[in-house]
């Protein structure tokens, strides 16, 4: 769930967050895949900074840079209670990923997984929770790193996202600033699964499927 997501453009972007320092520079994309450096949001030193960061989290204690893939998506319970996720949630290292909207794929009666494109009714940009850490190798090589935080699906992904039956954390505008800076439980409150209502969903080709594809055809419905 979520495997792939779209950027909107860096204005976009920073017209929606107003980021008091940014220090990031990207273009729209449709195509967001793991290992890629994506632009996030924190609060630092007592403002919100925009940066960019390696979308697969990389815990600080690992001893060495993974080789695979690291984990883009982390489902709530396990961000709360298990480590590597426990240590970078108590210390406040909560981001924001600007989206413009996200894929998510169906399992058909013919076991055929149909990519969707989601996004919501009435805003063309919105956040995407997230956790980050910043691993540091031997060579003081560092790595800033995050995952999205998932959340039981609400009823329009229960019916797309059938075999995960999760969907991402979308924050609300009114709880952008606590998502940054609150304490773990305003944060967890402000985790609430999106009205399915204000969200919209149509089927899309196949082609998401490969990590080469980045073009706006990507969100265009298929019949």
């Amino acid at each position: 769930m979520c495997e792939r997501y779209v950027l909107p453009d860096q204005l976009a972007a920073e017209r929606e967050f107003l980021p008091a320092r940014a220090w990031w520079k990207f273009t729209a994309r449709f195509n967001v895949a793991a290992q890629q450096y994506v632009p996030a949001i924190r609060w630092h030193q007592g403002q919100s900074e925009a940066a960019m960061m390696r979308w697969g989290l990389i815990p600080a204690s690992a001893k060495e840079q993974p080789t695979g893939e690291c984990a883009t998506v982390v489902d709530i319970e396990r961000v709360q209670r298990c480590e590597p996720y426990r240590t970078p949630w108590l210390n406040g290292q909560r981001c924001i990923l600007p989206a413009a909207g996200f894929y998510a794929w169906q399992l058909t009666s013919r076991r055929y997984r149909q990519p969707y494109f989601v996004r919501l009714s009435d805003r063309p940009v919105f956040a995407l929770a997230a956790i980050w850490d910043r691993w540091v190798g031997e060579d003081d090589d560092v790595i800033e790193s995050c995952s999205i935080i998932r959340l039981p699906g609400n009823e329009l992904m229960l019916n797309i996202a059938n075999t995960v039956r999760r969907m991402p954390a979308i924050l609300q505008p009114a709880d952008y600033e606590i998502w940054l800076r609150g304490t773990p439980v305003q944060a967890g409150a402000a985790l609430r699964p999106c009205a399915p209502e204000s969200m919209q969903a149509h089927a899309v080709s196949p082609r998401i499927n490969s990590r080469v594809a980045d073009d706006a055809g990507l969100i265009h419905p298929v019949g």
